[in-house]
This record gives C-alpha cells, sequence and structure tokens, in this order.
C-alpha cells in the first residue's frame, strides 16, 4: 500500500488515514492509493475509517497538478470526482473522522461520507473554489447541492464560505463533533455500531437513496470533462 494512505485492519474496521506533506493534497497519486484502500476493503468486507494528521484532513487538490496545463487539471478533478462517487457508492459504511481543516477536496471527501465526525478547535471547513479564482466544477456543484442543507449551499458554493465546526455541523459537512483526543475512539465506536447492519440491505438502500445523486454525477463528470479541456 502507498505510504501517501496508510491501511490499518482491525476487527472488521479499516482506517485509512491521508499523510501527503503538510496539507494532504490530493494528488492523482493520492487517488490511487485511495482506489486501492478501497479495493482492499471491499475484499476485507471493512466499515471505512478516513483520516488525516493532527489539525488537517486535506487542504484540497494539488496546486501544482492543477496549475500545470488544463488537461492535468481535468485529469485530476475526473478522478477525483470519481473518487466521491465511489465513495458515495461504496457497499459498506464510509466514516471520515476529520482533525482539522478540510478545504475544497478536502470538504468533498467530507460530503462523499456516510458519517462524518469533526474535532473542536478553530479551524475551517468549506469550498474555497471561488476564493482563489476556480469556477466550482459540475461535479462538486451537484454533491454540494445534495449534501448541505439549502440555506448553506449558496453561501458554500457561490461565496466560498468557510465554516468552523459547530457551524459546519448546521450546514451539513458534519455530523458530530467532539474533543479532538476522542476523535479516533468516537469513530470506532460508530464504525462497530454500523458493523451491526446487514451490509447488503446498507448497499442496495445506499444506493437507491443516492441513485439521483449518483446519475447527477455521471452526468457532471461528463461536463466537467467537456468544459474544463
Amino acid at each position: 500500500m502507498s505510504e501517501l494512505i496508510t491501511y490499518h485492519a482491525e476487527d472488521g474496521i479499516a482506517t485509512l488515514t491521508l499523510n501527503n506533506g503538510k496539507v494532504n493534497a490530493i494528488s492523482p497519486d493520492v487517488i490511487a492509493a485511495f482506489n486501492a484502500a478501497l479495493d482492499r476493503a471491499t475484499q476485507e468486507r471493512a466499515v471505512v475509517i478516513i483520516t488525516g494528521q493532527p489539525g488537517i484532513l486535506s487542504g484540497g487538490y494539488d496546486l501544482k497538478v492543477m496549475t500545470s496545463g488544463p488537461k492535468e487539471a481535468v485529469a485530476l478533478v475526473t478522478a477525483g470526482s470519481t473518487l466521491a462517487r465511489r465513495l458515495l457508492s461504496h457497499p459498506f459504511p464510509v466514516i471520515v473522522a476529520c482533525p482539522g481543516h478540510a478545504v475544497a477536496k478536502g470538504a468533498f471527501l467530507l460530503l462523499s461520507a456516510d458519517y462524518r465526525i469533526g474535532v473542536e478547535g478553530p479551524y475551517k471547513i468549506g469550498l474555497n473554489e471561488v476564493q482563489i479564482g476556480m469556477t466550482m466544477h459540475h461535479a462538486g456543484i451537484e454533491l454540494a447541492r445534495d449534501r448541505l442543507r439549502r440555506s448553506a449551499f449558496h453561501r458554500s458554493v457561490i461565496n466560498a464560505e468557510m465554516f468552523e465546526p459547530k457551524d459546519a455541523l448546521d450546514a451539513g459537512f458534519l455530523d458530530k463533533v467532539v474533543p479532538a483526543e476522542q476523535l479516533l475512539e468516537v469513530a470506532q465506536g460508530v464504525a462497530r455500531e454500523l458493523k451491526k447492519l446487514n451490509m447488503l440491505a446498507h448497499k442496495n438502500t445506499k444506493l437507491k437513496v443516492r441513485k439521483a445523486l449518483l446519475d447527477s454525477l455521471d452526468e457532471a463528470i461528463l461536463l466537467d470533462q467537456g468544459h474544463m479541456g
């Protein structure tokens, strides 16, 4: 397994820890490591916990790749949106244990999971694309539209508003906020509860509930390939 994502399996729970430098940038190699880890977790029929380093889940896509050329940017966004789609339709529960900042693609990881736990503290969660001069991609808009509270959706996507943990809870980025020292313990407790589900029923219900979103994402990914190119 690539060291960009460490994989720890115990008692039917697979913990995927993102480890790519100071901001845990999402690069093509990180996405490849994510997909390999999800393949392994599926084979092991494990509940998945995704986490990062203290203070940071991810600052978003690797800007070196995003600014290296349109072709590279399109390829990375396509791979990232495809990863989001995969997480949303993963056959076993997916939890994100957010240890700090989750910006742009980092925040989209939260929007792609079944249950999201954040830590207390002075950090930000949100979609800053418009702030840094990027027009929001179609797939990102559809994902945010589906998962964020209606009142927060426009503020988040159009105004690039960043949310502190309590407000991120209200907006729809998080489901629970806990003290930092309790993050992984609480995530493991949630995972143990979710392990009790009938996994076939979980998978089939998830696909029914998210059918419209998954269909929208399929269209959006194609649109983004055309528009961004």
